[in-house]
């Protein structure tokens, strides 16, 4: 669309994108209609009246949906094929018995979210959660009563708060990039933080937002209630969990030591190692592992692990096709030129540098959605301030994470996570607001908090 300028401004832009927010809400709640439905229809009506030309206009459509589904729809279709294996051959509940065990009932929670933490460092958020669904949904049952919230959003929190605000993830390592930011000062304050982050924002508030909303574990994975008379060892499972894990931590490790001149990229068995280490290989690999190792070797025939894993894609259909769909409305928004309109107004304002950071990126991110696009934009617009500025090495690290803290603020419908997160633990839009909207924003403003103190006092 090099050939159209967008003429309107950031309030009729601000405006339309408000409508369209509302008319998702509307039709979704009240109307009832299928999500996906819905959101096609907006984004269609959206991108007419922001003005997207018509020889654009399902180009513009087409793309933002197949580029969400080119990183999301394999890795569902991948990790519910592992997460039913892993139900189906009784190894969540092996494991999930193995936990309770060890940390005991009033524990278990929060020894799943310090897992995930663990798990968030080197595996991206949507990836991680998941390959850790079937364990965290087994511990919730195997505990009993209507407890997703405190099991599910407080694992989903910590990989939510790693992938934020801790490198290699890419919205640090990029932002980093742009402000001059020391990479190894930015890790070492996103690991500070990150812990109080995710206990405030995850752990405490599933546990409030858990008692005010009990909710039953949904059956993405399937639920066999029948004894399994052969089940895998816990060992096992864990062991095929922690495979794709161990895979992609060696592609970022490899990418992190090229970047600093330890290895040479170009060599054919860093190509080959990278590869196998991207999230959608890895997840592959583990699926086939997971096939021989909780399929066949327990005598199961390929007939009936054929009609499993077909019986798995079929469930998450519709889960990949409204978070595909979620994934349009954001790229209609962000194709409108809401983004550049709002940052040319938000530069501006005159505020200090981090506040400038963190409120650019945080109006960003509720408008179009996209924490990429908010944090990315954010930080090529304040670059020249803060490389021309004098900072520290602690406080460009700040400003760096302040930034990524603004650009995850109260995730919406405009977001392609806040729908994969939503169904993926079977909550209606209303509830999804309620409960995972509200953590994306506590999760911001904390994590702000904390990176303008150590700004202040460093």
């Amino acid at each position: 669309m090099e050939d159209w300028t967008q003429t309107l401004g950031a309030g009729p832009l601000l405006g339309i994108a408000a409508v369209a927010v509302a008319l998702i809400l509307f039709l979704v709640i009240r109307v009832k209609l299928h999500a996906f439905l819905v959101l096609v229809i907006v984004s269609l009506l959206t991108a007419v009246a922001t003005g997207i030309p018509a020889e654009f206009l399902v180009k513009t459509l087409v793309e933002g949906f197949g580029g969400t589904l080119g990183n999301v729809a394999l890795l569902i279709g991948f990790g519910a094929v592992l997460g039913r294996l892993i139900e189906s051959s009784g190894g969540a509940k092996v494991v999930a018995e193995k936990m309770v065990s060890i940390f005991g009932e009033k524990r278990a929670a929060f020894a799943l979210g310090v897992t995930s933490l663990l798990l968030g460092f080197p595996i991206f958020f949507d990836a991680g959660l998941i390959v850790m669904l079937p364990i965290i949904f087994a511990v919730a049952r195997r505990i009993g009563g209507k407890n997703l919230l405190l099991y599910g959003i407080t694992a989903a929190g910590a990989f939510s708060v790693m992938h934020v605000f801790v490198p290699p993830h890419p919205g640090p390592v990029a932002a980093s990039e742009f402000f001059g930011a020391n990479l190894g000062v930015v890790l070492l304050v996103g690991l500070v933080i990150a812990f109080p982050v995710w206990y405030i924002t995850g752990y405490l508030w599933a546990r409030f937002a858990n008692a005010r909303n009990p909710l039953e574990v949904p059956n993405l994975f399937g639920q066999d209630d029948d004894e399994i008379a052969n089940p895998p060892s816990a060992g096992l499972v864990v062991a095929i969990v922690a495979l794709p894990l161990v895979l992609i931590l060696m592609n970022t490790g490899l990418n992190a030591l090229g970047s600093a001149g330890i290895v040479d990229k170009t060599q054919g068995w860093v190509h080959a190692l990278r590869l196998i280490g991207e999230s959608p290989v890895a997840l592959l690999i583990t699926v086939l592992v997971a096939l021989v190792a909780l399929g066949t070797a327990r005598g199961e025939k390929g007939s009936a692990l054929e009609k499993l894993v077909d019986g798995t894609l079929a469930q998450v259909a519709s889960v990949i096709l409204i978070t595909g769909a979620g994934g349009m409305f954001g790229s209609v928004l962000r194709a409108s030129g809401i983004g550049d309109a709002l940052a040319d107004t938000l530069s501006g304002w005159g505020l200090p540098v981090i506040f400038a950071a963190y409120i650019i990126a945080l109006v960003l991110r509720v408008a179009q959605g996209s924490a990429t696009v908010a944090l990315v934009t954010t930080a090529g617009l304040l670059s020249p301030a803060v490389m021309s500025g004098g900072f520290s090495v602690v406080d460009t690290a700040a400003i760096t994470l302040a930034a990524a803290a603004g650009s995850v603020f109260a995730g919406h419908v405009n977001d392609s996570g806040f729908w994969l997160v939503g169904r993926l633990m079977n909550m209606d839009v209303k509830t999804t607001l309620k409960t995972w909207t509200v953590q994306q924003a506590i999760q911001s403003v904390v994590g702000f908090v904390l990176v303008l103190v150590i700004y202040v006092v460093l």
